[in-house]
């Protein structure tokens, strides 16, 4: 049985496979442990709402196009560096049932970690 949310982004579950791509893309980092950290941030991915609905609102108001990958990669990256940013600040071990960036990385790796996911954003706009 579907869930609500299934139902929700059914219209654009297509649309959002490339997301998904696209976003594994802009988190990548020529600096290895940088990347090994993003990596790791983007297999414990969440529910994605903030991207659906991106995606959602740009197929309502006419096509989903690169800017919608753009802007709904800006929004993810955002909201990731603030869940990180969160867990510096709440020096919580967990994050969606798994270890938190700060657990396994401690606060000295977790700042910059959370910087690079704003400036990433910021990198993707137009």
């Amino acid at each position: 049985m579907a869930s609500d949310l299934d139902k929700i982004k059914e219209p654009v579950s297509r649309d959002l496979k490339v997301f998904e791509q696209y976003f594994k893309n802009s988190m990548k980092s020529s600096v290895p442990l940088l990347d090994k950290i993003t990596y790791y941030i983007v297999q414990k991915k969440g529910k994605q709402v903030r991207p659906i609905l991106v995606f959602l609102c740009a197929k309502m108001c006419g096509q989903i196009s690169d800017s919608t990958n753009v802007a709904a990669s800006m929004i993810e990256l955002l909201h990731t560096a603030t869940l990180v940013h969160d867990d510096v600040v709440d020096d919580s071990y967990q994050r969606r049932g798994f270890f938190s960036v700060n657990a396994l990385w401690k606060n000295k790796i977790a700042g910059p970690c959370r910087r690079f996911s704003v400036i990433s954003g910021f990198e993707y706009s137009p």
